[in-house]
C-alpha cells in the first residue's frame, strides 16, 4: 500500500505510553513490544478498507485518522476522527469481522500494529498480558462509543430545534 511504511521494531517505551500500556508492568511492555510493529502512514494513505478483513490491531501514537463511508459520486461522509490513544480494526481483531467503513490518515500518523496470532501466542507465557491488553481495547471502544453517542445526541438537538432544516 502507497503511504504506508512497517517497522518491525517498536520499544517498550512506546507501548508503554500508549492505550495497551497503561496497567501493564516492563516485563509486559517489552513481550508486547517484541510481538508488535510501528506503522508510519502518509498524510492520505489508506490504512483500512470497508470489506476487507485482517486480524490486526491498530492503536494510535501520533495523527489523525478518518473512519469515513464513501456515499457515492466521489463524496464520503465522516463517521469518526481517531487520535492518539484511540484504535482502530478492534472488531477484526478480536473475531475476523470485515471492516464496516475505511480509514484513512488525516495528517502523517505513527500506530502500533498488534496481530491477533502474536497476542494468542503471548497467552502461555504471560496470560496477564493478554488480559490487560483486552481490557485496554474494551475500555478505548468505550470512549469512542461515548464521543460517538454524545454526536449522535448533539446532531439530533441540532435537528429537532431546527425542525429538519440545515
Amino acid at each position: 500500500m502507497t503511504g504506508q511504511t512497517e517497522t518491525p521494531m517498536i520499544s517498550a517505551n512506546a507501548i508503554r505510553e500508549s492505550a495497551l500500556g497503561q496497567d501493564l508492568n516492563d516485563a509486559q511492555c517489552q513481550a508486547l513490544a517484541d510481538s508488535a510493529a510501528a506503522i508510519c502512514l502518509d498524510k492520505g494513505a489508506t490504512l483500512l478498507e470497508e470489506g476487507h478483513s485482517d486480524d490486526t490491531l491498530y492503536v494510535v501514537s501520533t495523527g489523525t485518522l478518518e473512519v469515513f463511508k464513501p456515499t457515492g459520486g466521489g463524496d464520503a461522509i465522516t463517521l469518526q476522527l481517531l487520535h492518539k490513544g484511540d484504535m482502530a480494526g478492534i472488531l477484526g481483531f478480536v473475531d475476523g469481522v470485515p471492516h464496516s467503513a475505511d480509514i484513512r490518515a488525516l495528517t502523517q500518523c505513527e500506530l502500533i500494529a498488534l496481530d491477533r496470532k502474536d497476542l494468542e501466542g503471548l497467552i502461555g507465557e504471560h496470560p496477564e498480558l493478554a488480559y490487560q491488553v483486552m481490557r485496554a481495547i474494551v475500555r478505548v471502544a468505550h470512549r469512542i462509543l461515548g464521543r460517538m453517542n454524545t454526536q449522535f445526541v448533539e446532531m439530533s438537538n441540532y435537528i429537532s430545534k431546527q425542525h429538519g432544516r440545515y
